[in-house]
């Protein structure tokens, strides 16, 4: 699991069907390289556990577009072993601060993560005082909205990096993107309803200052077109627990 424990990023995202995915796929495998973290072409599964109160307060932040807002998931990347309570996860808070994207999270097993986002325990013998520093945040937030799980996202992933020409970019595939409101574990293996098309991939281009030249000349020349979309408020509007809205997104 990745050691770093909070980061700031812009984020770009586009949604593209699986055709025009392989064809940037390819294209861009002249200048990234496959995420370490995954196999060896950088797949990997990922399943994230959001928090919400019952007046859904986070969703409704990222759709009234607010400057500043937060949420908590936990998220597991999943491997060949199956999620025990003692297997390790990240619990973050995602914020988004006009453009910039802005992560902290705090690694723990399982069973604590539950114990402190769903029981409000905090874990015992923390020994690093950021990580502690970021617990104390995630209870302050679990207390003050009263959260509680509301949905799990789940998706397969490939992932590509930057060289050393270009530190801090990331672009990654998500396919196979699902949703659950019942059965809220993430060691479940229950598949829920897709929450896009089965063709449709969401395609993120993450970096820490700006975009490479040749990467905004590639996506110009690709046709990409930037959409506004949030896992989280898909899989909340597909399982009906708000208003639903219309989106018309683009298949490029």
């Amino acid at each position: 699991m990745a050691p770093i424990r909070s980061f700031n990023r812009y984020e770009l995202k586009f949604i593209l069907n699986i055709d025009k995915m392989r064809e940037v796929q390819e294209g861009l495998r002249a200048y990234l390289l496959p995420d370490k973290y995954g196999d060896k072409f950088g797949n990997y599964n990922l399943s994230s556990l959001y928090y919400d109160n019952d007046a859904f307060t986070f969703y409704w932040e990222k759709v009234e577009g607010l400057k500043f807002r937060r949420k908590i998931r936990i998220r597991h990347y999943e491997t060949e072993k199956p999620l025990t309570p003692k297997s390790k996860v990240f619990v973050e808070i995602k914020q988004r601060l006009d453009r910039v994207t802005q992560k902290r999270r705090v690694i723990l097993p399982y069973e604590q993560a539950l114990e402190l986002c769903d029981d409000r325990i905090p874990p015992k013998n923390i020994k690093d005082e950021k990580d502690q520093m970021v617990i104390d945040e995630i209870l302050g937030m679990i207390f003050e909205y009263d959260l509680k799980p509301q949905c799990i996202t789940s998706y397969q992933r490939m992932a590509l990096v930057g060289s050393e020409k270009d530190p801090g970019l990331r672009v990654t595939f998500d396919t196979n993107l699902r949703y659950r409101r019942q059965d809220l574990d993430l060691a479940s293996k229950k598949l829920g309803p897709y929450m896009l098309d089965p063709d449709q991939c969401v395609v993120e281009i993450k970096v820490n200052d700006r975009i490479p030249f040749w990467l905004t000349e590639f996506a110009a020349d690709a046709s990409l077109s930037l959409i506004r979309i949030s896992k989280y408020c898909t899989g909340v509007e597909r399982a009906e627990l708000v208003p639903p809205l219309t989106y018309d997104y683009p298949t490029t």
